[in-house]
């Protein structure tokens, strides 16, 4: 983000209305920040500039040139605190603890991070979704170094084995954001520092000399690279006097890190020691031993007959390595076969699988697994710690997105007056409700009881009077006759038709009965002035779905302006989405709140689309298929 030099088009002092987007913005891109944190980053009489860059970033700056927040694509959508912000608040955001200072190297390099790098807390890896912002922190240090967005959610990371790139890296200590801070000195003196230090990883806080020489130094160590040691004399320096009371706010946190510093080189010793320990173990018959006995746990766990035939890239990824043991690392290169085709064909002479390589896609496929093979035979599979992890972050996935709420919509139906004469013949209770299956049982044990099946004709049941009554009476004109005969196949949607129609929707705990039909939800475009189109969307209320929190959800994941607002005339609230966004609102209802296809109504579609059918028509062209 910051890796190449951009000239700022404009700067701009910040208004008191704009202040206070902001700040509102900023509680809900960051929940764990509280009132007291936003106000010590952006203190209430302290002027606010913003830069607009050429490539639409917007950075947010204190009084003093200190930038604090930046914006990547200008909307408000995709926040993050620099790295002075987190130094002053360092719990604003999550963080990944790096395993030392290798890794860290890369980082403040400019290189995105890598689940490899990150060190797994003994619990299990922490919850996140996809796309959240998350700090860098070396072990031992609460300074954070770097900041970025999540490329993947944790239970996507799991499946994958811990593999591949886990932080999307935005902003670094010493990129050109850091260097755009005139005379290189930082806020907050008593806590930051600026010094170059022999490891990254090793990064301390110490107090920072304001005097042009040190400045001067800072830059010089900056621009060339060259390593050294903490500077003692600059680390007793006096703070600026413009920092003496944030000095005082953090004063305990410098103690306690100027204590550590010198734990931090042991920390880091003992995990690199641990690590080449664990790569010296591995030889090349451990690596062929692990993966024969992560392929036997995955075909007796994971890999069933009906997903075959499988492509051998994804019974690696998606099979194979999630049965690896806890921190063991397995490269297919390390082992005797070197490639993976050649160990699938290895097994595949062995008789335990059968693999054919596909000619069109030049990659081995897996067709079959020999299961009354004696290695298969004799393999007690075990259940892996990372399954647990997985089945406990999905728990709490769980627990903290609204979707993982699963919705039940059930139709029933209550006897009315015309069919009560058959629920008391059969000893049916009049006064509760039935399902549509319940309902045709009842009829038709009314039918056996009364032995009403035409002899001659087994599909045909001959009405009675009270049958009759029934199912006709009320419903047939005047002078017409009523029929003596129905077939039963038409005979229970009849019945039903009879009974009064309920409703039942249930989301989690809550659960609502409604008389009547159930009522769709309503997805409407409009043109309004200057040919812009608002999307409207109504009827959430029936499916327990609460317009304020879809509102909040629906501007964050389309980037747009979200209003709610009541129905005119009716009960109930809408919200107002910016733009013609029906598709994307239809599709996110039916994956994240898992609404039936058939209760979403797309009305005012034929001015975007041509289309004057039926909403079900209408969802097949915006690409979401009835199912």
């Amino acid at each position: 983000m910051f890796k190449k030099a951009v000239e700022a088009k404009s700067h701009q002092r910040l208004s008191g209305a704009d202040r206070k987007k902001l700040k509102r913005t900023l509680r809900d891109r960051f929940p764990r920040a509280s009132d007291a944190d936003i106000d010590a980053l952006l203190p209430p009489k302290t002027e606010i500039t913003v830069s607009k860059f050429q490539n639409r970033v917007l950075v947010y700056s204190v009084e003093g040139g200190f930038p604090v927040f930046f914006d990547v694509d200008g909307r408000g959508t995709d926040i993050f605190p620099t790295v002075f912000a987190l130094w002053k608040v360092p719990e604003l955001l999550p963080c990944f603890m790096l395993k030392g200072g290798e890794v860290s190297r890369f980082v403040i390099g400019g290189a995105d991070l890598m689940f490899p790098g990150i060190s797994i807390p003994a619990d299990g890896l922490p919850s996140f979704l996809s796309g959240e912002p998350w700090a860098v922190k070396v072990p031992g240090n609460p300074a954070p170094i770097a900041v970025g967005s999540t490329t993947m959610s944790s239970t996507e990371a799991l499946k994958a084995g811990l593999r591949g790139k886990a932080l999307r890296i935005t902003h670094y200590y010493r990129d050109l954001l850091w260097g755009s801070v005139e005379g290189h000195s930082v806020p907050n003196a008593g806590f930051l520092e600026d010094v170059v230090v022999e490891d990254p990883a090793f990064l301390s806080t110490s107090q920072v000399s304001d005097s042009c020489e040190g400045a001067a130094d800072s830059s010089n160590d900056q621009k060339n690279g060259e390593e050294g040691i903490i500077d003692a004399d600059n680390a007793n320096s006096e703070p600026n006097s413009t920092s003496a009371t944030q000095d005082d706010f953090d004063g305990n946190i410098v103690e306690q890190v100027a204590a550590d510093v010198g734990d931090l080189k042991l920390t880091e010793n003992v995990d690199a020691g641990e690590t080449n320990e664990e790569h010296h173990v591995l030889t090349t018959e451990d690596v062929d031993a692990y993966l024969d006995k992560c392929l036997l746990q995955a075909l007796h766990t994971t890999v069933k007959d009906k997903d075959l035939p499988m492509p051998g890239s994804t019974l690696w990824s998606n099979h194979i390595l999630p049965c690896r043991p806890s921190g063991i690392t397995l490269d297919i290169k390390k082992s005797s076969h070197k490639k993976l085709s050649k160990w699938l064909q290895a097994k595949s002479s062995a008789g335990l699988i059968s693999v054919k390589e596909d000619k069109y896609k030049k990659e081995s496929m897996l067709f079959s697994v020999n299961r009354g093979h004696p290695d298969y035979l004799s393999f007690k599979p075990e259940k892996r710690p990372a399954e647990k992890a997985s089945q406990a972050v999905d728990h709490a996935a769980s627990d903290n997105i609204q979707p993982a709420k699963i919705l039940e919509v059930t139709e029933v139906y209550k006897p009315s007056v015309h069919v009560n004469p058959i629920f008391a013949s059969v000893g049916a209770d009049t006064g509760r409700l039935y399902t549509f299956s319940e309902a045709c049982d009842v009829v038709f044990n009314y039918i056996e009881k009364e032995n009403l099946v035409k002899p001659t004709a087994k599909s045909i049941v001959v009405l009675d009077p009270t049958l009759s009554d029934a199912l006709f009476k009320g419903a047939i004109k005047k002078g017409t006759t009523y029929p003596t005969e129905i077939h039963k196949k038409d005979l229970g949607s009849t019945f039903v038709n009879r009974m009064q129609a309920h409703h039942v929707v249930s989301r989690g705990s809550q659960s609502v009965v409604r008389k009547g039909a159930l009522k769709t939800i309503q997805i409407v475009t409009e043109r309004r002035q200057g040919n812009k189109k608002m999307t409207k969307l109504s009827g959430l209320e029936t499916f327990l779905m609460d317009p304020e929190a879809l509102a909040s959800e629906l501007q964050k994941k389309f980037a747009c302006s979200t209003t709610v607002a009541e129905l005119p005339g009716k009960k109930g609230q809408e919200v107002l989405i910016q733009g013609g966004v029906i598709a994307d609102v239809a599709k996110h209802l039916v994956e994240q709140f898992g609404i039936p296809k058939g209760y979403i109504e797309v009305m005012g579609e034929h001015e975007v689309l041509g289309i004057t059918e039926d909403s079900d028509l209408k969802l097949d062209v915006l690409g979401i298929n009835k199912e």
